[in-house]
């Protein structure tokens, strides 16, 4: 049996990593910071984190947020990995955060170098975004009468239980550095994802692609976000709306 700590292990993906990995037979510490015995701010550190840590062989590190503050959870972290000698960090990442100057993907391509450079046996894989984070955003612009959406972007959406899987799958191997990125089965246009939508819950939309500014954008439009030599994921947006 192995000893699992998951950073972010309330959280949508983390939650589900904890799952499998507990359905395995592994003893599993869920990280966060209001679930005890293992309530830690990354942000924080201190001796909560070190005694989190202790005694663990696998710390598979799913917390991140976008109000900012990964980098400075991560160097806690990789510190008190470090000083516990614990054998394998293993990261969740985003395909093209190397590409994509969006600000959350700068953050997280930062802690992806700083765990390469952390003298520890590392695992980092990226994933296209989640169904979930579309529908999100689709949610969030239909509350108006037109739905906005930038015009010439695409996206790749991934069901969040098979990055789980594949995560846990990684959790019990050998450190194996950058592994191959994982993808959702399809690439199709905002557009498209959010018509899918509209439909699925009923609502009437007028769908309006609008141009944007700026690099992060032209970046997104040009598809540096997408994997689609990499459409490893089974689960398509239409069946991911119809199960929720």
């Amino acid at each position: 049996m192995t000893t699992i700590l998951v950073t972010g292990g309330t959280g949508t993906l983390g939650r589900l990593v904890t799952e499998r990995l507990r359905a395995d037979g592994h003893e599993v510490r869920v990280l966060s910071r209001h679930s005890e015995p293992y309530a830690v701010d990354l942000r924080e550190g201190g001796p909560a984190l070190d005694r989190a840590v202790t005694g663990v062989d696998v710390i598979v590190h799913c917390a991140t947020t976008q109000t900012g503050g990964d980098e400075k959870a991560a160097r806690n972290l990789v510190a008190a990995a470090r000083r516990a000698e614990v054998p394998h960090l293993l990261y969740i990442s985003i395909v093209g955060v190397d590409k994509v100057p969006f600000p959350y993907y700068k953050a997280k391509l930062a802690v992806e170098r700083l765990i390469e450079e952390s003298g520890l046996g590392w695992t980092v894989l990226r994933a296209t975004q989640f169904h979930d984070l579309v529908v999100t955003i689709v949610r969030a612009a239909a509350k108006l009468p037109v739905v906005l959406l930038p015009a010439g972007v695409s996206d790749q959406p991934v069901e969040v239980g098979e990055v789980a899987e594949r995560l846990a799958e990684l959790a019990v191997l050998p450190p194996a550095g950058r592994v191959e990125d994982m993808g959702g089965p399809e690439v199709r246009t905002f557009a498209d994802l959010a018509r899918t939508y509209l439909g699925a819950v009923g609502k009437r939309r007028a769908v309006v692609s609008v141009p944007l500014a700026g690099k992060a954008y032209r970046a997104f439009r040009e598809g540096e976000h997408l994997v689609p030599s990499r459409r490893v994921g089974k689960v398509t947006f239409a069946e991911y709306l119809a199960r929720r």
